[in-house]
């Protein structure tokens, strides 16, 4: 059993946990000018009022298991995105004050929307940077970061930024056609279908320039035997995407979340094909960032308790409000 690997799949599954259960909310957030101000911006917000501050416990986990599994890795990523990590943090403090005053300060609600709506507009570009930011390569030299502070700053950072902005305000729209109904559902229905079709432009158009980012995604992608199982992913977001519009034109209520969780998962693997067994692409392996074994075997006794812990209250949250929501909250 190759405990690095082991590490390397927690890690991961934070990661996307944490993009899915959080980038809903943080979609909504992106939509949220949208919305008519009263009734429909009171049904979003309060869709996400129960669980969008737990969402954020998978960021925590995917952050400090990387420090702690993977310091090397952690020591390179980190400076060469500090700036963009800065602005996801400051983002996310933004939409959480603004979260709270909202309800509590109504004299300045427009300010709380607006910083509500910029934080996570800003979290959400500053994360589809940094993804982008490693994909494209990072400067080692004797196992550290040797490149500018703005190294990060790239067309293709750019897109992939643009992309995940996108696919936030896809996921946002989809689960408030799940969760909300009346004008705040007729509302998410209209939102959903650009953001669909922006989520797969922009998808489609970074898949095509990682591929000739290097050498190496090439030959992963395009290479024999490789391209019978790489191309596979691209046939299944074919697939999901039109079970997704056909679902959004027939009005189904929880098909397009789950088919945009979907597109997400092909997303997810896309990247572990491009990546693996890099950690920093083209530099650093998983065995080369990871930590001993005995200190591998140690953590992993503390994550056994407590990552069931935190699947357990995470869905009871989610089966709890599990119902529709109206401008009072879930009935």
């Amino acid at each position: 059993m190759d405990l690095t690997i082991i590490w390397a799949f927690i890690i991961a599954f934070a990661v996307f946990a944490y993009v899915v259960m959080d980038g809903f909310d943080l979609g909504i957030g992106i939509l949220f000018p949208f919305f008519k101000v009263g009734d429909e911006r009171d049904q979003a917000m309060n869709s996400i009022a129960p669980v969008w501050d737990g969402n954020e416990t998978w960021l925590v986990l995917g952050g400090g298991g990387l420090f702690a599994a993977f310091p090397l890795a952690y020591a390179i990523i980190m400076p060469a995105t500090y700036p963009l990590i800065i602005v996801m943090l400051l983002g996310l403090v933004f939409r959480g004050v603004a979260f709270e005053f909202r309800w509590r300060d109504p004299e300045h609600r427009k300010l709380w929307d607006f910083a509500f709506t910029s934080g996570s507009l800003a979290a959400a570009f500053a994360q589809g940077m940094i993804l982008g930011a490693i994909l494209q390569g990072v400067e080692v030299v004797d196992r550290s970061y040797d490149g500018s502070w703005f190294a990060w700053f790239t067309p293709y950072t750019l897109l992939t930024g643009i992309g995940t902005v996108a696919g936030y305000a896809l996921l946002g729209a989809t689960w408030l056609i799940w969760k909300t109904e009346g004008g705040g559902q007729d509302a998410a229905y209209r939102l959903a279908k650009p953001a669909a079709w922006a989520t797969l432009f922009l998808m489609a158009a970074v898949s095509l320039y990682t591929p000739f980012l290097d050498a190496q995604y090439y030959q992963r992608w395009f290479t024999m035997p490789n391209i019978f199982f790489a191309s596979q992913v691209p046939l299944l977001v074919i697939i999901l995407s039109y079970f997704l519009f056909r679902g959004l034109y027939k009005k189904h209520e929880v098909s397009p979340f789950l088919l945009t969780l979907g597109l997400f998962v092909l997303g997810m693997a896309g990247l572990g094909i491009s990546m693996f067994p890099f950690i920093v692409p083209d530099q650093i392996t998983i065995w080369d960032a990871a930590v001993p074994e005995s200190s591998q075997i140690f953590m992993l006794v503390g994550v056994a308790i407590t990552l069931p812990l935190i699947l357990i209250y995470t869905g009871w949250a989610y089966w709890v409000f599990r119902g529709k929501v109206g401008s009072e909250g879930y009935h």
